[in-house]
């Protein structure tokens, strides 16, 4: 059977995406299962050219059509920010949600977004990956306060229509609406069309 590769070491983002890929004719590993050790910087200030940059790295090496993302939250009152530097803005691993509910404390406008960019690598004939990007939003607003136990990163903080945190969502709904899910399901197309080639 043919292998598909999650270009990333991040836990949750795995599982998000062995879900999310579940049903593609391929074998989905990630980087220790086949014993990669790679590090990618993501110096870039768009998420297409962070997950670009990942995606063709871990595909050159690997020879594998590889999916990489670059996902971040938008808060209005930070002026959309943080955006592509969502991660490192929070800091310490484990306390975004924190952090975020910290820098919102009295703020009436809550407005955000999550959004994702996707890219899928396949392996050139010059044996550069050829990269195509994909992308997918989810509108929604910051909490006052966490719930929920589901997820990771800012889920427990990040309020969809109807209510609920993204962390208070059952994975089939949440993979349903979140930005990374809306990637990956307009990806879908191309990669079984990918994996058909290779």
């Amino acid at each position: 059977m043919k292998r598909l590769l999650i270009a990333t070491t991040n836990a949750g983002k795995q599982r998000e995406f062995r879900r999310l890929l579940d049903g593609l004719p391929a074998e989905i590993v990630t980087p220790d299962i086949i014993g990669l050790d790679l590090a990618v910087d993501e110096p870039h200030d768009t998420y297409a050219e962070n997950a670009a940059a990942k995606a063709g790295a871990f595909a050159r090496v690997s020879k594998l059509v590889s999916v990489a993302d670059d996902s971040g939250i938008e808060v209005a009152v930070l002026d959309w920010g943080p955006g592509v530097r969502s991660a490192r803005w929070a800091g310490e691993k484990g306390r975004e949600a924190d952090r975020l509910l910290d820098a919102l404390e009295g703020m009436t406008d809550r407005r955000a977004r999550m959004v994702c960019a996707l890219a899928v690598a396949a392996p050139g004939p010059d044996g550069e990956p050829v990269v195509e990007m994909f992308g997918g939003v989810m509108a929604g607003e910051i909490a006052p306060a966490r719930r929920g136990s589901g997820g990771f990163g800012y889920d427990p903080v990040f309020v969809i229509e109807g209510g609920s945190t993204t962390a208070e969502l059952p994975d089939i709904e949440k993979d349903r609406i979140s930005h990374r899910g809306r990637a990956v399901a307009a990806a879908l197309p191309r990669l079984r069309e990918l994996l058909a080639e290779y």
